[in-house]
């Protein structure tokens, strides 16, 4: 089974998600999207899955930092050109694993998904 976990190294989340792999025997590969960016054909196919509400990080500090006027209205477009600017706006992990995307950790769903 092919599962990548798509991230940024640091985050605690994602260090939680790559442990609970690791804990019950899951390979897989890491892309972390901050040091190796990500393209717009992956966000656009986890927005088209998930929705943009899903993969867009409105809690983090780099998203509530912009300005105002810039959180206000946001199109789908403009979303995606902030995540590609700026990959810590997209919410993590996102794991990708035979035809399903999982957007963020919870280990209930992880177990669900890979039958743990």
């Amino acid at each position: 089974m092919t599962v990548t976990i798509y991230g940024i190294k640091n985050c605690d989340t994602m260090k939680k998600a790559r442990s609970w792999l690791e804990a019950h025997d899951v390979a897989y590969a890491f892309h972390d999207y901050k040091a190796s960016g990500i393209d717009r054909a992956h966000l656009d196919a986890w927005i088209d899955e998930a929705g943009l509400d899903t993969v867009l990080n409105r809690a983090g500090t780099t998203f509530r930092k912009l300005p105002e006027a810039v959180r206000q209205n946001l199109t789908r477009e403009k979303a995606i050109a902030l995540m590609l600017d700026q990959p810590s706006m997209i919410k993590r992990p996102v794991l990708e694993t035979k035809g399903k995307l999982l957007v963020g950790f919870k280990p209930e769903i992880y177990a669900g998904a890979f039958g743990r």
